[in-house]
């Protein structure tokens, strides 16, 4: 046998044992997450006049299944057109959720606090989405609120289409924004307040977005409309990053721009692609400088195209995006709902999806993925979740850590242990601060600098009395242990070890 062969035999088999395999199979952390859509009940509820039971169990059930596929976040929609899923001061109850807007739905509890519980009892963020700036869905002046906006403040109000839009350029509107998003951010335990792609609305043929007098009458001297309308969405991105942070700074900012900047054909430093709309020119929004000025925690690229797609290929959009990602977290947004029911033939091909979460693992700045819609996955598709459990989502991944104060490192709290009955284990937390779930391992003797999630028992949410957790003895299979603690940056502590078989002895022992 010549050399030669023996060579490509050498390199085939290092090859098939994953020698130059260019991404970790299981990774520790990674962003898997699912937009929930309740704008017109696209996803739920599924209709607006269902029971509160129904609403109740239909929303269960999509958290159900993706926690069972080892998704870790749901970016769910809360104010979807002028109107809010909770109680607010500045909106009326969503038509979407009570079937008529400005009714309260009959719950028997706080709304959104009820689903931000259910997503943390299951490891998993809630990021609530919120449009800016869409006033009305449609022409059906009817069915809105004495108390919506479009009502009480018509001069607010640009029509453009069928629908009708807040100006961006009126400051009383950037006000009335900053106070919504504190309404929620101090009301409510959420992770993250997250925007969707529609800043100036998407250009229609032959309509014109009459904004004129606010532009003359705000705009700087010598400063053009575009570049105007620009300065009013980075005023709304800066002014809702502060608004957060001087609330509660853990609490994320995160937003999903139409996937792409700038075609190359228009500006040199764009991406090589053919997209009749950009979100710089004609959404006026500039991603890149809310990231360059951390103005945003995470970027979440809306690359709805397939892979090779000729205008906008995927694979070109992600390496983009890497590459202009200024150290901010980055995650895709991918078409989920076009799987096997679109016009672009590469969709039917069960692989197109995990070949587009395959590039995101491949590429180092890409930190996780955001499929569009939930239905889309629960729906008909079987084969392409099973794919992707067995290649990609077998294991759970932590979401990745943030931080705009740098955190790198948290001390590990004082643990005091009881055995309290036969079901489970009471842990009493001392010096605890800022800690927002607990992690347990599957262990040995001694700790380990790092646990993979292979060897995950279970992601307990620390909620309103996180000095005190219980464990379930049915999630403890081994004679050890080990705990360590997740901080509100997504930063996670050093493990301490626990000697099960010694606790059981002794009743109370560290």
């Amino acid at each position: 046998m010549s050399k030669y062969i023996i060579l490509i035999i050498c390199i085939l088999l290092f090859h098939s044992c994953g020698v130059f395999k260019t991404y970790e199979k299981h990774p520790k952390t990674e962003f898997r997450g699912v937009w929930i859509a309740t704008v017109v009940n696209i996803d739920w509820p599924k209709n607006g006049n269902d029971t509160s039971k129904k609403q109740k169990e239909d929303y269960l059930k999509i958290l159900d299944f993706y926690q069972k596929e080892n998704y870790n976040a749901v970016i769910v929609q809360i104010r979807a057109a002028g109107d809010a899923f909770y109680d607010s001061e500045f909106a009326p109850w969503s038509r979407f959720l009570s079937g008529e807007e400005g009714k309260a739905p009959e719950w028997n509890t706080d709304v959104l606090d009820w689903m931000i519980k259910e997503a943390h009892l299951r490891g998993m963020e809630f990021h609530a989405w919120l449009n800016p700036y869409r006033a009305t869905f449609d022409e059906n002046f009817e069915v809105l609120s004495k108390s919506h906006d479009y009502c009480t403040h018509p001069e607010w109000m640009v029509h453009y289409g069928k629908k009708n839009y807040y100006n961006p350029g009126l400051p009383e509107v950037q006000k009335r924004f900053s106070e919504i998003v504190g309404e929620i951010v101090t009301n409510y335990d959420i992770d993250a307040i997250h925007f969707d792609d529609y800043f100036y609305p998407y250009r229609i043929k032959d309509e014109i977005f009459n904004d004129s007098t606010a532009f003359k009458t705000y705009a700087k001297p010598n400063q053009n409309l575009e570049d105007w309308r620009r300065s009013n969405i980075d005023s709304l991105v800066l002014q809702t990053h502060r608004t957060i942070k001087s609330i509660k700074p853990y609490v994320q900012f995160g937003i999903s721009p139409f996937g792409v900047w700038k075609n190359k054909t228009t500006d040199p430093s764009g991406s090589n692609t053919k997209a009749g709309q950009t979100t710089f020119e004609d959404l006026y929004a500039d991603p890149l400088l809310w990231m360059k000025n951390g103005w945003i925690d995470y970027l979440a690229p809306q690359i709805y195209w397939s892979m090779d797609l000729k205008a906008a290929p995927h694979a070109t959009l992600v390496d983009w995006w890497a590459n202009n990602s200024y150290n901010t977290n980055i995650y895709i947004g991918n078409g989920a709902y076009k799987v096997k029911n679109n016009s672009d033939p590469a969709w039917n091909n069960p692989k197109e999806l995990p070949q587009q979460l395959e590039l995101a693992r491949k590429t180092p700045e890409v930190f996780g993925n955001i499929m569009f819609s939930a239905k889309s996955l629960m729906n008909d598709n079987e084969d392409v979740v099973n794919a992707i459990r067995k290649d990609f989502y077998k294991v759970p991944a932590l979401t990745p850590s943030f931080s705009s104060l740098n955190i790198t490192a948290v001390p590990t709290p004082r643990l005091a242990i009881t055995e309290l009955n036969d079901q489970e284990f009471i842990l009493h937390i001392e010096d605890i601060v800022n800690m927002r779930y607990a992690v347990l391992y599957k262990s040995g003797r001694k700790v380990k600098e790092a646990y993979k999630m292979k060897k995950l028992v279970k992601k307990i949410f620390l909620d309103e009395n996180p000095n005190t957790i219980s464990i379930p003895k049915t999630a403890i299979s081994d004679n050890f242990i080990a705990l360590s603690f997740i901080d509100k940056y997504g930063v996670e502590t050093a493990a301490t070890v626990i000697n099960i078989k010694k606790l059981k002895k002794n009743g109370t022992k560290r």
